[in-house]
């Protein structure tokens, strides 16, 4: 019995703007600044690899002065069209039917609902009344590939059965406007808000990449690294800047051996489908990767055209592997990181 990702869709909220277009309002914004501060600013934005980048709510809402409440809100009422909208267009690329789900995950950070947003999915899209749920909401960018192995792990001991992972994340939500940290800049200059939705089967008649392993990885000591602290005000960013170095330092821990145990090497690997954290972590693994021969275009194209989405950005980066004419018994490396400090692996075979 296998299990198998038979479709993968992405969609981008209503408000779109490019790196050029935000900023004037970042002239705004920081107008009461020193003008060096305001120069350093704008080069981290320029300079963070981004060109454009999707949000549930306009430039201006982004940048009003808005409360936690009101900020909360746009992220509910966006968030559930989003993932509704993204999971119908799913099924009917899937060709299935609502009532052919046996298992919901939806994986968001970026915002609080409850109840959670698999529940007015299944309202929405009249979903069996008996599907399993699970809402996975404090792993950040990294519980798209959670929510995967989660799901490979219900579908594994249940043949014949199919799954929707969902993942919906609006950082913009958490921009905190009177907060003029280097987190909260960084953060406003590389992620952006998405949506994507991955359909994975134990059905023998369903085809697709096979998920042949999956693993999580969690570094020691790293907790204060990246997260959210909840305040008044919402969810303030934690971002340490030595995260791409942490991961440098980790990464042969978290290739090497997860690779042998199932009996491959990093040159047996044919496609890295990794989450674009940022535009240095890119460069950290296109220094440890490049010699080999590997690279991650898909990985920088999703980073340049959307931003990081948190969760879903690296379904997003699997998307442009899936729409590709892979030839059978090709192999792709997932891999993304979150809070915690954690990396999630998954193996994937054509």
């Amino acid at each position: 019995m296998s299990v198998k990702i038979t479709t993968v869709t992405k969609l981008a909220p209503q408000y779109s703007r490019t790196t050029a277009e935000i900023l004037p309002f970042l002239d705004i914004w920081l107008q009461d600044q020193e003008p060096r501060f305001i120069k350093k600013v704008k080069k981290i934005f320029e300079q963070a690899a981004v060109d454009k980048r999707y949000s549930i709510m306009s430039p201006e809402e982004v940048f009003n002065q808005t409360s936690f409440e009101e900020k909360n809100n746009i992220y509910i009422r966006e968030g559930i069209k989003l993932g509704t909208e993204c999971l119908q267009s799913a099924l009917k690329k899937a060709n299935w039917k609502p009532e052919e789900l046996d298992y919901i995950i939806t994986v968001s950070c970026t915002g609080i609902m409850i109840p959670s947003m698999d529940a007015y999915i299944i309202n929405a899209l009249n979903l069996r009344q008996d599907i399993v749920r699970l809402p996975v909401t404090e792993m950040g960018c990294a519980a798209g590939i959670s929510g995967m192995i989660y799901a490979k792990n219900f579908l594994k001991a249940n043949p014949g059965k199919r799954a929707a992972v969902i993942a919906v994340e609006s950082p913009t939500a958490t921009f905190q406007l009177n907060d003029f940290s280097m987190a909260n800049i960084v953060s406003a200059a590389i992620f952006g808000d998405g949506a994507a939705c991955v359909l994975l089967s134990s059905l023998d008649d369903d085809k697709g990449p096979e998920m042949i392993a999956e693993e999580m990885y969690h570094f020691y000591d790293a907790i204060p690294m990246m997260g959210f602290n909840l305040t008044n005000s919402g969810l303030q960013m934690v971002l340490d800047v030595e995260v791409p170095k942490n991961i440098e330092q980790h990464f042969p821990e978290i290739i090497h051996p997860f690779l042998l145990k199932h009996g491959f090497k990093i040159n047996d690997i044919d496609h890295l489908i990794f989450h674009p954290g940022g535009k240095k972590i890119i460069d950290t693994v296109e220094t440890l990767f490049g010699d080999l021969g590997k690279n991650i275009s898909e990985t920088k194209n999703i980073l340049r055209e959307y931003g990081n989405m948190s969760s879903a950005t690296v379904l997003y980066v699997l998307e442009r592997h899936m729409e590709k004419p892979l030839g059978t018994g090709e192999l792709g490396l997932m891999l993304s990181f979150g809070p915690g400090f954690s990396a999630q692996r998954v193996l994937l075979k054509w």
